[in-house]
């Protein structure tokens, strides 16, 4: 069965959506690394709130940013695409603008700034999903997918690390780090919107492809929901083992968390190539299976003596994030492929309304779990895993374009109406 054999770059930046949008991607992606991870710190530190409020605050403009996917999959279906990204972008500038504004002590304005961060961050990677499917196809868009993601990474850990670097200033530097964010989002906007990229609206579509019916997906949302505990277990998970349970060092949780980056930004393509010889709904079912392994890892690796249990979580933990790595390879790249063209953007919304969900309960559900020991911890979540694996592989297709079956095609995509110059196929 013929596959993708090769990674070359220039190929691989111009189905991403060309030179300008992959930096539009790393500038908003080193933005989102800044402030992400110390947010709660500016609410506390700067703003004076208690941390119960802050992570109350939080998680609502979380849940609450959810609402906003069904809109953004009908502005998708009638023919946006960079403009929806540039919008997320400007969403998370607005939000910055207002966290910056907010006096101490005032949670709700905190509240209005995390709603406003929520909903850009919920809206990103179904518009960015769309505007590669517009300009890639078949074998070749869930390569630009993978880049895009491994590219998103590297953005994150460099800000991450830059934002931990800076710490040493105190609430000065938070400051200042939340208004470098806002520039960094309101310059990856000004990129993102001027590649130009369009699509023919679904009631045009509708005729081309047939207009069929919007695949229900029943067993992959809810499949998905679980799997997407995965991403919150080296940032919640393994910290919350290792420091309460294990009473290991915090450079354990520290070492897990840059490794994961690490292997993210190195392997995510390379690896989404080599399974391309695979349909995609198998290697999504075989991620699963991985890591439902590495959360029985986790659970033999914790009953060890205090001395062996850390380096023994952190040798698991690579086989999570090959796991992880499996399963955002051909998550997307398989709803994309199940998506009619006229209700791409509905689709994809509703499957990372599924993603926003299981990233929005996996703390509650991982913090509830852990004081009632490893067992409980990772055997339901390995149980989860392999229940969600199994919908997964037995659910039926509904909608599979023949391009996007297995075989790579060249043929112009065309749901394309118009790519701004320098932007070649």
């Amino acid at each position: 069965m013929p596959t993708t054999t090769k990674i070359q770059p220039r190929a691989l930046v111009r189905a991403s959506g060309g030179p300008r949008y992959a930096v539009a991607l790393a500038v908003d992606a080193l933005g989102t690394g800044l402030l992400r991870p110390f947010l709660l710190l500016y609410g506390v530190s700067v703003l004076r709130l208690s941390a119960p409020a802050t992570g109350v605050a939080m998680a609502v403009g979380v849940v609450v940013g959810l609402v906003c996917m069904p809109a953004v999959g009908r502005w998708l279906d009638r023919g946006a695409r960079s403009t929806v990204v540039a919008a997320s972008m400007v969403v998370r500038v607005l939000g910055v603008v207002v966290l910056l504004a907010t006096p101490a002590g005032h949670v709700w304005l905190f509240a209005a700034s995390a709603l406003l961060l929520g909903v850009g961050n919920q809206a990103w990677p179904a518009a960015h999903a769309a505007l590669v499917a517009t300009v890639a196809h078949g074998r070749e868009r869930d390569t630009a997918l993978a880049g895009g993601r491994a590219l998103r990474n590297a953005g994150l850990g460099a800000g991450a690390l830059l934002a931990t670097a800076c710490l040493a200033g105190g609430t000065t530097a938070l400051q200042a780090l939340a208004a470098v964010t806002g520039l960094a989002y309101l310059a990856a906007a000004a990129l993102a919107w001027s590649v130009h990229v369009h699509a023919q609206p679904a009631a045009a579509v509708a005729e081309g492809d047939g207009g069929g019916p919007v695949p229900r997906m029943r067993a992959l949302l809810a499949g998905n929901v679980i799997y997407a505990f995965c991403l919150n277990v080296p940032e919640i998970a393994l910290p919350l083992v290792l420091v309460t349970q294990l009473h290991a060092s915090p450079v354990w949780s520290a070492a897990i968390f840059v490794a994961n980056t690490v292997l993210v930004v190195t392997l995510q393509v390379p690896v989404t190539v080599a399974l391309s010889r695979f349909s995609r709904r198998a290697v999504l079912a075989l991620a699963g299976v991985v890591l439902a392994v590495s959360y029985v890892g986790f659970l033999a690796a914790t009953s060890l003596s205090h001395a062996a249990a850390a380096p023994a979580v952190a040798a698991v933990s690579v086989l999570c994030t090959v796991g992880e790595i499996v399963y955002a390879g051909s998550a997307t790249a398989l709803v994309t492929a199940l998506a009619p063209a006229h209700a791409l953007g509905r689709t994809l919304a509703r499957f990372e309304l599924s993603t926003g969900f299981g990233l929005a309960v996996s703390p509650a559900a991982i913090t509830t779990l852990a004081p009632h020991g490893p067992t409980a911890l990772w055997g339901s979540l390995a149980t989860a895993t392999l229940l969600s694996a199994a919908a997964v592989a037995t659910e039926k297709d509904q909608h599979v374009p023949p391009q996007d079956q297995h075989v790579p095609q060249s043929a112009p995509d065309r749901t394309c109406e118009r790519i701004a110059p320098g932007h070649a196929r």
